[in-house]
């Protein structure tokens, strides 16, 4: 037999390796999937590596790509403190981890397009190497600097250069702006983020141990926020004040929320709230990693956050957010219609998108405390 001769299938399941089924051999009797959900079709690989924000933010995407593209194979390639943000995401045929490995494998791999929505060096730089008939998104040029790959990326490259049009003119968001850059249709479609069984099995499990009552309002504090921008985050004293605030409803019960990074905080925060509030407030753990702080964060019905991880999250698990803004941009940002931003108004510095803010946190300060509690208090569960 010569190599032309074998019929080697089209089939996701199929890797070459072994049998996708025990005695059953596709080469001689053709494939035993079901060819019509399991043809390869258009291959397109979606490089989305940072920051995790931005990740679980992009997975909004694939709706769009699948409309496009029924029959796909879609690969994403990521870091790997964010492939568990990807995790049981029924869209993605193949998730990558940012490795050597991952890029040789990807390299041999005969691409119909390739979508960067990644603005870094290395992210273009590989987007570059890619065997593909259509870049969309961003590469890097012969001088070594990011250029959009396409027409519809012109945009998105732009707003990143012009702080005018950025910070002030723009009232289109992130994913608005990625689906032109990707030539696809934007319809306001969702994060996509699933829980595994064992996940549903361990919320439920935890439900009955903190005794949830489903005619009480749990509401989410979410504390804190990358170290990469730390200035995201309200301060101690303002998470106590608004504790306490909301502690007195009968009504309410408070969750405070977090990362490792946020484990001493919310300590501190709990040790500082009056004694008649504390055990209205379950102070979830922060140390068992992003899945099970998603768990953590589906019990409540509300979360109230800065522009963070914290934030998509609870944008992608469809929760009715209150989220404030100061160094980053709330037009970006999609609520879906659930939700109230707050903005700082009359601060010619916000946004600014700095790391150390020269002017005392002013944008911080000047959150108002008594609006988040009042629109707490209007909230209707269900």
């Amino acid at each position: 037999m010569e190599l032309k001769d074998l019929n080697i299938p089209r089939c996701k399941n199929f890797t070459g390796y072994k049998p996708c089924y025990s005695y059953k051999n596709c080469l001689e009797n053709g494939c035993q999937a079901d060819i019509t959900e399991n043809h390869i079709g258009i291959k397109i690989l979606i490089i989305s590596l940072e920051a995790l924000g931005a990740v679980l933010n992009n997975t909004g995407i694939l709706p769009a790509i699948k409309r496009k593209f029924p029959e796909s194979t879609i690969y994403w390639l990521t870091l790997e403190n964010a492939e568990k943000l990807l995790y049981n995401n029924k869209v993605i045929d193949r998730l990558f981890i940012w490795n050597e490995e991952s890029r040789m494998i990807l390299r041999n791999i005969e691409f119909e397009y390739v979508m960067n929505s990644d603005k870094s060096d290395y992210a273009c730089a590989f987007a570059n190497e890619i065997n593909a008939k259509t870049k969309l998104g961003f590469r890097l040029n012969a001088d070594g600097k990011i250029i959009p790959a396409n027409k519809g990326a012109i945009y998105s490259y732009i707003i990143g250069n012009d702080d005018q049009l950025k910070f002030r003119d723009n009232k289109r968001t992130g994913l608005d702006i990625l689906h032109e850059a990707f030539k696809l249709e934007y319809c306001k479609d969702e994060y996509l983020f699933e829980f595994d069984d064992e996940e549903k099995l361990f919320m439920e499990k935890y439900k009955q141990e903190i005794k949830y009552d489903p005619t009480k309002k749990y509401i989410g504090l979410n504390t804190g926020c990358s170290q990469l921008f730390p200035n995201k985050k309200m301060t101690i004293k303002q998470h106590v004040e608004l504790i306490n605030e909301l502690g007195k409803d009968e009504d309410k019960v408070i969750v405070l929320l977090g990362g490792r990074e946020d484990s001493v905080r919310n300590e501190q925060i709990l040790e500082l709230v009056n004694k008649n509030v504390k055990h209205k407030v379950i102070s979830t753990p922060t140390t068992l990693g992003l899945r099970r702080g998603a768990c953590f964060m589906d019990i409540c019905d509300l979360v109230i956050t800065g522009d963070s991880l914290g934030m998509h999250m609870a944008i992608a698990l469809k929760k009715y957010v209150i989220v404030w803004f100061g160094l980053s941009c709330e037009a970006e940002i999609e609520l879906y219609g659930r939700g109230e931003k707050l903005i700082p108004e009359g601060l010619e510095c916000s946004p600014c998108w700095k790391k150390v803010c020269p002017y005392n946190l002013e944008c911080i300060d000047i959150i108002d405390l008594n609006k988040i509690t009042t629109l707490t208090r209007e909230f209707k569960k269900g």
